[in-house]
């Protein structure tokens, strides 16, 4: 895959870390650096970038169709299966390996809710790897997208919390070898 692009149009992009909009000019040259769950991490001539999928196509690239093909439970119930699988779609741009992996998601909790309309709210309490990583409401927003993606959820809260302290200790044995540590 040949990494180096050229932005086909001008693009709204999230900094890193800062966490900053920032829009990229048409034919901006960028380097892909990282193309997991579905955005993409450039650098560009500024410094990284992360490039939303629904923005593929000004790279070249496929925009990836986002649906979840899976069952509610009883009672129309979203299957808490599914938003486990999507939460390991979710990517901070500079680590390869996915949040729930990471150990970066404390819970994640399915309630039924009555208003304004009767449905099932996921609410999710998640760390950063360092607190003063702009990128949190970034990924966080990334996170709360992709559940509301998941039949049977009408919404979605997605809470940065520092407590417990994140640390190393927390990542999976798939994550420790996906870095490297093991």
């Amino acid at each position: 895959m040949n990494r180096e692009r050229t932005l086909s149009r001008e693009v709204t992009a999230t900094q890193i870390p800062s966490g900053d909009k920032q829009t990229l000019a048409a034919n901006s040259r960028v380097f892909i650096h990282q193309t997991l769950g579905g955005s993409y991490t450039v650098q560009t001539d500024f410094g990284l970038f992360r490039i939303d999928g629904k923005d593929a196509d000004a790279i070249g690239e496929q925009v990836a169709d986002t649906k979840v093909t899976t069952s509610t439970l009883a009672g129309g119930a979203p299957d808490p299966e599914a938003v486990w699988a999507q939460l390991r779609h979710v990517f901070d741009p500079e680590i390869p390996v996915n949040i729930v992996d990471l150990g970066l998601v404390y819970s994640m909790d399915v309630e039924k809710v009555s208003t304004p309309e009767p449905g099932y709210r996921v609410v999710v309490a998640m760390t950063l790897t360092a607190p003063g990583c702009g990128m949190g409401p970034a990924i966080a927003e990334d996170a709360k997208s992709k559940i509301l993606l998941v039949p049977g959820v009408s919404d979605a809260d997605v809470r940065i919390t520092w407590e417990p302290p994140w640390n190393q200790q927390m990542i999976s044995e798939e994550g420790k070898m996906k870095l490297g540590l093991i």
